[in-house]
């Protein structure tokens, strides 16, 4: 069946990639992002267009992740129009890049905020109507430097994706009993068909930035930049991580992947998490709380 699926950040980047490709597999996909009527102005004409010459529908919504307000109001809005929202794909998040110490904790703060506390926003507006009727999906675009090999001067970025990981994690296990499946998918470095290091945020402390690139740390950035290009196969195509999570929801229920990896430079990240989750599990296998690994379908009550 047609999914109703709302994802997060999708004004470009993996998000617009993979909701154009949802929609072109036949779901109803709404792509929220902010500034409808300002900035993302011609992404929602454009996105208008791309529906009508491939008869998909995909939908443009407005929906600010830092504010709870603007997150009711979307969610109600699908919910309304259609009476459920079965796939919730938490894409939106935002890059810093730069030496940990330049950065504000204010800063950190807000990066935090954005890749986050955003998805725990979306979750209570969301998750009721999924538990309610004892199905759902949840898609979390997690990143492989939670696992794999990282270079510096990306802290703030990284330890976020960090968290958003661990909390997907714990989420998967607390859903389960609610008929509510979880997928991470693990994309690894993409330099094009992404905006991550053109928007990346830069270090507000200039005087503490000025210390690294004058000291024994100068040049680092670009080299750091320099290496992630060269490590990155030509061919690389973000596409992919579009594919992949097209790929999971066409998968029947019980048989989507916990995790999914993407990652042309394979920076061992497979290796990583394939460790961690097992540990993970086994823990949960000790301690008789193995049901936890995975969704059963319970009938909704009346």
């Amino acid at each position: 069946m047609d999914k109703v699926i709302l994802i997060t950040g999708a004004s470009s980047g993996f998000g617009r990639l993979t909701a154009e490709a949802l929609a072109r597999a036949g779901h109803v996909v709404y792509a929220s992002m902010r500034a409808t009527a300002g900035r993302n102005a011609a992404v929602v004409q454009q996105m208008a267009s791309f529906a009508a010459v491939h008869a998909a529908d995909l939908r443009a919504i407005e929906l600010d992740v830092q504010s709870q307000d603007s997150i009711d109001t979307a969610v109600d809005d699908i919910i309304a129009a259609h009476g459920r929202i079965d796939v919730l794909i938490h894409n939106a998040g935002h890059m810093a890049f730069g030496p940990a110490e330049a950065f504000s904790p204010e800063q950190f703060a807000q990066l935090y905020d954005v890749n986050v506390v955003s998805t725990q926003r979306l979750n209570r507006a969301v998750l009721p109507h999924m538990r309610s009727r004892r199905e759902g999906l949840l898609v979390w675009v997690s990143s492989s430097s939670s696992a794999g090999g990282t270079p510096p001067y990306l802290a703030p970025y990284f330890a976020a994706k960090a968290a958003m990981d661990a909390l997907a994690v714990q989420y998967a296990r607390e859903l389960a009993r609610w008929g509510i499946e979880s997928s991470i998918i693990v994309p690894g470095a993409f330099t094009s068909g992404t905006n991550h290091f053109a928007h990346a945020g830069s270090p507000a402390d200039e005087a503490v930035l000025a210390q690294y690139e004058q000291g024994p740390y100068a040049g680092l950035g670009e080299q750091i930049q320099q290496a992630f290009a060269a490590l990155v196969p030509a061919d690389a195509d973000a596409g992919q991580v579009a594919q992949a999570i097209v790929a999971v929801l066409a998968q029947p229920f019980g048989r989507r992947p916990f995790r999914v990896h993407i990652d042309p430079a394979q920076d061992g990240a497979d290796v990583g998490f394939g460790v961690l989750d097992r540990l993970r599990a086994e823990m949960l296998h000790r301690v008789g709380m193995s049901d936890l690994l995975a969704p059963r379908h319970q009938q909704a009550h009346a």
